[in-house]
């Protein structure tokens, strides 16, 4: 490979290396208005992000295969292209916590949601514990909703 072809490579490899760290970037943002979404329950917004995220998410696929495809061209990688390479993956490590947490956020949501519907239909989930500890399950002719 010539001089030329690898600093070419080499620059091609770096702009990827920016591009990767833009789109983490707004994947980051992406990730905050999400939880904003959720903390608001404004649903518009959620679905919003919800596409923001993905497109993120798609656009970090298509560049990561591109940064292998020019990894494996670049015969060694700069102590710059590292490091850069290193904040990426410290961006995405960030990404990943706070997508655990807004999958948390929904995952209480949803468990209150069905706590909510089995007390108004008077499904399994609406029991009490009574004096002794254990779960005490009134099974009602008629849901709340009917009543």
């Amino acid at each position: 490979m010539s001089a030329d072809l690898r600093h070419e490579m080499a620059d091609a490899f770096d702009a990827v290396l920016g591009d990767m760290r833009q789109a983490a970037s707004r994947l980051t943002a992406a990730l905050a208005a999400e939880r904003d979404a959720l903390e608001r329950a404004d649903a518009d917004a959620l679905h919003l992000a919800g596409q923001d995220k993905q497109a993120q998410l798609d656009r970090l696929e298509q560049l990561d295969a591109e940064r292998q495809q020019l990894a494996r061209a670049v015969a060694a990688t700069t102590p710059a292209q590292r490091a850069a390479w290193e904040g990426v993956m410290s961006t995405l490590a960030d990404c990943r916590h706070a997508n655990q947490s807004n999958g948390q956020i929904v995952g209480q949501r949803l468990r209150q949601v069905r706590q909510a519907l089995a007390v108004l239909t008077g499904g399994a989930e609406s029991g009490v514990y009574g004096p002794g500890g254990t779960l005490r399950i009134d099974h009602r002719s008629l849901s709340l909703a009917e009543a």
